[in-house]
């Protein structure tokens, strides 16, 4: 049976979620979607139900599943009206506004005694990431040592506040840094670089490991996200995301994208299957409502020193049994 899927939020990542379920998932069909601009929410239902309160599609008995796409502020409140309906999720990155609001999804998911949350770190089913990861449990490159990441973007909006170039941008190296390794961050300690903005973030994890992080929201040239593992015998690292290389104008090479998406476009693809997969087997995979709480906790604590030069101390409770092995 075809799975009744709605989206909150009809901005440009809500937009490609719709698509994506109704082009490009099977086992799935698109029900609803919601947004505060009818207009729009009219443009990426293409037919589908159009709600203007977030609620009432939740409640809708033809909503079996719930991707939020919508502001952060409001991601928690949705999630945990989805929780109350028992209603599977997948929720955009943050999990939450504040890492207290994390919590609360989390300790709503222990008192269902199942995980329905799905948080939307989609470079957990990117190709090459997936690749490092089976490469270093291989063993074939030894113990891992370092982890060196690269997250530049053309350019930040006006809103853009200096916060969040952690709290919306690196918020991705630290979930997928934690999941390529296996390991929790301890401390964390953060370098401006330069007038643009750009910020050196190097962690220390659990065991030992170093990772660097450059941030970069004005990059200038577009979107490049970059990765390489070293290890004890040797290193793998990410190859040029393309499939063709150019030579015109006496240049040789390929270009990049403005954004995030068309980099990210397989993995999204992945994701969105994955989780219309599991969600019909009443399974959740990906990156859990624990995983998005880690993720805020750690952020939280970066930016309380990112202005000061100081080294954060990270201390994390315990995963709840609920989480381990997820």
């Amino acid at each position: 049976m075809s799975l009744g899927v709605a989206v909150i939020g009809a901005g440009v990542m809500g937009s490609e979620h719709a698509r994506l379920v109704r082009e490009e998932t099977s086992g799935a069909h698109l029900v609803a979607v919601c947004d505060a601009d009818p207009a729009r929410a009219e443009a990426a239902a293409r037919g589908a139900r159009v709600f203007d309160d977030a609620h009432a599609l939740i409640a809708s008995p033809d909503v079996k599943a719930v991707v939020i796409a919508s502001p952060d502020a409001t991601h928690a409140e949705y999630a945990l009206a989805c929780l109350a309906a028992g209603k599977p999720v997948l929720c955009e990155k943050p999990i939450a506004a504040t890492a207290a609001e994390g919590m609360k999804i989390v300790e709503a998911e222990l008192s269902l005694g199942r995980r329905l949350v799905q948080v939307g770190f989609m470079r957990r089913f990117d190709a090459a990431y997936r690749e490092m990861r089976r490469t270093l449990a291989s063993g074939r490159i030894g113990e891992a040592v370092l982890l060196h990441n690269i997250h530049r973007n053309l350019a930040a909006p006006d809103w853009f506040t200096g916060a969040m170039t952690v709290t919306n941008s690196f918020v991705h190296e630290i979930d997928i840094s934690r999941w390529l390794l296996g390991s929790e961050m301890l401390s964390a300690q953060v370098f401006p670089a330069g007038p643009a903005g750009l910020l050196m973030i190097v962690m220390r994890t659990a065991k030992d490991e170093v990772v660097s992080t450059e941030v970069n929201i004005n990059g200038g040239y577009g979107y490049h996200v970059h990765a390489q593992l070293v290890g004890t015998k040797g290193t793998i690292e990410m190859a040029p995301p393309t499939h063709t290389l150019t030579n015109a104008a006496g240049e040789h090479g390929f270009g990049f994208p403005r954004d995030w998406i068309p980099r990210f476009a397989q993995a999204y693809r992945d994701q969105m299957q994955a989780w219309v997969n599991a969600a019909r087997e009443g399974m959740v995979v990906g990156a859990s409502a624990w995983d998005g709480y880690v993720t805020s906790a750690v952020a939280k604590r970066i930016v309380a020193v990112m202005d000061k030069g100081d080294a954060a101390r990270i201390a994390l409770p315990e995963p709840p049994p609920l989480y381990l092995g997820a």
